[in-house]
């Protein structure tokens, strides 16, 4: 006599699990619902805020960043642009941010250049040191 075995797969709606059937024993295969897995586009991987520094803080430093890059007048710089996308080596930025401590009589220390990525994130850093300096001087 041979052994017959049933198997059946029953597809539930989006509120009720799916299972399948095996001799008798109905077991789980997956189970739909909502949970914080469900919308993984609303989960954020690094999330910024950015002060907002003045257009005129952001475009001087993006001369600086093109002079001392000696990038083309053809290169198109923003606010967005990565200075190692760009060519700028760990020396190139410290060359940038002296040419930033000087454009703008500021000084900053080592821990926070170290943070600039971007253009806009020295004109931030800029706004903030030029800010800080002008309350201590009142």
């Amino acid at each position: 006599m041979a052994n017959v075995s049933a198997t059946s797969i029953r597809l539930g709606s989006p509120f009720t699990p799916m299972s399948y059937t095996k001799a008798g024993r109905t077991s789980p295969i997956l189970s739909l619902g909502t949970t914080k897995a469900a919308f993984p586009s609303l989960r954020l991987s690094r999330f910024r805020v950015y002060c907002a520094a003045k257009p005129e803080t952001v475009k001087k430093v993006m001369e600086i960043v093109k002079k001392q890059l000696a990038l083309s007048d053809d290169v198109a710089l923003t606010p967005e642009s990565k200075l190692s996308v760009l060519g700028a080596d760990s020396l190139d930025t410290v060359e940038i941010v002296m040419g930033l401590e000087e454009e703008f009589g500021i000084s900053v220390e080592e821990d926070n250049s170290q943070n600039i990525t971007t253009v806009q994130e020295a004109a931030d850093l800029i706004e903030k040191l030029v800010q800080k300096k002008s309350e201590a001087a009142n």
